[in-house]
């Protein structure tokens, strides 16, 4: 269903069984997937693509022209995935170059009054909570999940399955499997509640996973030296890689590590 009041350019691209309301603006060069639903007063900009069955509510912009100097006004793009919602208010920037953009990936809920900024890159099964603020070009993986107001600073990797605590700013990588809170931000545990419950994962890799954390975390000792003994003291597995990968592809900068030495 299309409401006559609302606005849809005749080049949108229409999938099947979408509604529609009265009032909501559906700009050129956009594609709106099977079953999705857009809510009045919400926009969808050009260079938008929504997935399938994705909710947009009331007063959100998907695609909005990048807030960066950067941009020179080419044409740029959004990508949004499957079954996701996107709540009342929220600002979604489209990318700042002409390859690339931002995306928000499949099974997310982003809160109200959320922004993401440019050439961000949302992992699918990620929580946005409301008043969440990520600049440009942040990565979060899969099963990331930020409580209310949360800032994250242009260029920040967030690991997968990771909490941070409402109101916590981050500004700099964010290892995975952890809690993150406070600020200045601090490593606040491991988030085993999420890994048990809803990733399957053991006892014996949380186990695994808070060990390498004490190394890194409790030990007043840098980070290079907190991988050599994660590696003598965590037997292998793929929860002890996926932290050693991170942290080395981060060039060993993470968030809430305080020691200062060599």
């Amino acid at each position: 269903m299309i409401s006559p009041l609302a606005y849809v350019d005749p080049a949108a691209k229409i999938g099947r069984d979408v509604t529609i309301h009265p009032f909501a603006y559906v700009d050129r060069d956009t594609v709106i997937g099977d079953n999705c639903e857009i809510m009045p007063y919400a926009s969808i900009i050009h260079g938008t693509t929504l997935g399938k069955n994705v909710k947009v509510y009331q007063g959100a912009i998907v695609g909005a022209d990048p807030q960066d100097f950067r941009w020179k006004g080419c044409d740029t793009y959004c990508w949004v995935g499957d079954n996701t919602v996107i709540r009342e208010h929220v600002i979604i920037n489209r990318g700042i170059q002409c390859e690339g953009g931002t995306r928000i990936g499949s099974d997310c809920f982003v809160f109200a009054n959320s922004h993401v900024g440019h050439d961000s890159d949302v992992g699918d099964h990620c929580v946005l909570g409301n008043n969440v603020a990520l600049a440009g070009a942040v990565k979060l993986d899969c099963g990331v999940i930020l409580s209310s107001a949360v800032v994250v600073h242009e260029g920040s990797h967030i690991g997968k399955l990771t909490l941070v605590k409402g109101g916590t700013r981050i500004s700099s990588n964010v290892p995975p499997f952890v809690i993150m809170a406070h600020n200045p931000v601090s490593y606040y545990g491991v988030n085993s509640v999420i890994l048990q419950k809803h990733a399957g994962f053991t006892s014996e890799q949380i186990e695994d996973i808070a060990k390498a954390y004490r190394h890194i975390y409790q030990t007043q000792t840098s980070v290079f030296n907190a991988l050599k003994r994660i590696e003598a003291d965590v037997d292998p597995s793929q929860v002890r890689d996926d932290i050693l990968d991170f942290i080395r592809k981060s060039e060993l900068v993470i968030a809430g590590h305080k020691f200062v030495g060599a």
